[in-house]
């Protein structure tokens, strides 16, 4: 089995397999702690909800991306992948604690476009400031 990674369009195959398998639960777990539904409102043309979920799938995919390229093992990878989303979920936490003047997912929700947007820039840089620390 050791000698099946070492084909570079296999390791690659099993990386993106399980990147994307990530991403797949990392978004389904962002889904249970937003108050919105992500998709229903993407699909209702909600483009603050758009953004925060863009920057979101934007900043696991990067965090991934790090997690790839500094490790040598798959396993490495996925742990490494997934205490950054851990990560950047506690960053999405900070953003909520610091606005206390109003709910971050109540203005996304009813489509507050800037809001979104610095949701998304959020995501995104954080998502390199994680990776950059990737060991």
């Amino acid at each position: 089995m050791e000698n099946l990674f070492e084909n570079v369009f296999i390791d690659t195959a099993a990386r993106y397999s399980v990147a994307i398998l990530c991403l797949i639960l990392f978004l389904a777990i962002l889904e249970l702690v937003t108050s919105y539904k992500n998709w229903d409102e993407i699909r209702q043309g909600n483009m603050s909800v758009a953004m925060a979920t863009g920057g979101k799938i934007f900043g696991i995919a990067n965090i991934f991306r790090y997690s790839i390229e500094h490790n040598d093992t798959l396993v490495e990878s996925i742990l490494w992948g997934s205490y950054g989303f851990i990560l950047l979920l506690i960053g999405y936490f900070i953003f909520e604690f610091l606005t206390p003047s109003y709910k971050i997912d109540k203005e996304i929700e009813n489509d507050n476009r800037a809001v979104g947007f610095i949701s998304m820039i959020i995501s995104i840089g954080l998502s390199f400031v994680i990776g950059a620390s990737i060991g």
